[in-house]
């Protein structure tokens, strides 16, 4: 195989795989890219079995072929080369590969491509067309309320909802939910899919400058398609939780945040907050809210807030990472906290959010 590619089309494509290749893993082939030459293009792919990407990118193909390369590796190479042209040769024998550029020239050790797993066909399927910007709203507004722990497998993912019009997503881990829906003319048929988390950071980074992508499921995998990739995924075999269940229907107090004073204000106060709970204060008085943090070893802090609010005084206690995960992603100047007592679940919204609609149900902590 023999091919011309330019620097910044190749490290583009690159990029995007670096995500898919897992720097530890006990199947040496996996840690290599497979580059398919033919005609006037190639092609990549990565995988680490659960997740797959195939991409392309124009090149000058002077003799076609398909070989792998250790994807790491290659990605620092052209990242460290100059704005030109990279040549790719493999050499007599097929056991390496040559990579030169203006004055540089490496020579790479390859593996034998029939080693490089067969990905799942997504021919004969049905995609339907998503918005782009609206799913990867969606996405950044859900993904940090996946649970971390692997025993929970049925929650290490978060659930896409497709109505004909609308689509929305969910995810938990049992502390704290986030629930995002917007309005979308989709046309298709009900239905719902855990996609995990892994999938979600790659499908956000295939969106580009809020176009359209396409979205299928088989009977074991999911693809997500755009002009030039498709992303693979596995699906987890799992039921999501009855999420609209721990949704509260009957919170009937509520305060008005300006975003940034709450934002800035719990960051200062939960320096001091124990660094295991991460516990910060909410002390609800009069046309206040004082939220406070204290350590017995350390030290204590407080800052109080001016709201509007006449309701009965009380104090709910938050793990100060649920509160700043809300309040990193939403973009309006608002924010309200919906609340019933002190032990009951909590909701944080956003105000006047144009487009959509997100609710982050938050459990009060008991310390």
């Amino acid at each position: 195989m023999e091919l011309v590619v330019r620097k910044s089309d190749l490290l583009k494509e690159l990029t995007l795989l670096q995500g898919i290749v897992e720097r530890k893993n006990t199947i040496p082939i996996l840690a290599n890219v497979l580059i398919d030459a033919e005609a006037d293009q190639i092609s990549l792919l990565a995988t680490d079995l659960d997740v797959g990407l195939r991409s392309r990118t124009s090149a000058s193909v002077v003799k076609p072929g398909t070989l792998t390369l250790p994807a790491k590796k290659l990605f620092e190479i052209v990242g460290a080369l100059p704005e030109t042209e990279i040549r790719i040769t493999e050499d007599k024998g097929g056991k390496s590969v040559t990579i030169a550029a203006d004055r540089f020239e490496s020579r790479m050790q390859t593996l034998p491509s029939s080693e490089f797993p067969t990905p799942p066909d997504a021919s004969g399927l049905t995609f339907v067309s998503l918005p782009g910007a609206e799913l990867k709203r969606m996405i950044t507004h859900t993904r940090f309320a996946i649970t971390s722990e692997d025993t929970r497998y049925f929650l290490n993912g978060a659930q896409l909802v497709l109505q004909p019009d609308s689509m929305s997503m969910v995810a938990t881990d049992g502390h704290r939910l986030a629930f995002v829906r917007v309005a979308a003319e989709l046309g298709t048929t009900p239905g719902d899919v855990l996609l995990p988390r892994k999938t979600l950071n790659e499908v956000a980074r295939l969106i580009e400058d809020g176009g359209t992508i396409e979205f299928a499921q088989g009977e074991n995998h999911l693809f997500f398609r755009t002009a030039d990739r498709l992303l693979i995924s596995r699906k987890i075999d799992a039921n999501f939780p009855a999420y609209e269940r721990v949704i509260p229907k009957s919170n009937d107090k509520r305060i008005d945040f300006d975003r940034t004073r709450l934002a800035s204000a719990v960051k200062r106060v939960r320096l001091l907050s124990n660094e295991r709970s991460k516990a910060v204060k909410f002390v609800m008085g009069t046309d206040q809210v004082e939220i406070t943090s204290s350590t017995p070893e350390i030290g204590e802090a407080h800052e109080v807030l001016p709201v509007d609010y006449s309701a009965a005084a009380m104090q709910i206690c938050f793990n100060a990472d649920y509160v700043d995960n809300f309040l990193g992603v939403v973009e309006t100047d608002q924010v309200q906290l919906e609340f019933k007592d002190e032990m009951s679940q909590a909701v944080m919204k956003p105000l006047g959010a144009d487009g959509y609609e997100y609710t982050y149900v938050i459990m009060p902590m008991r310390v």
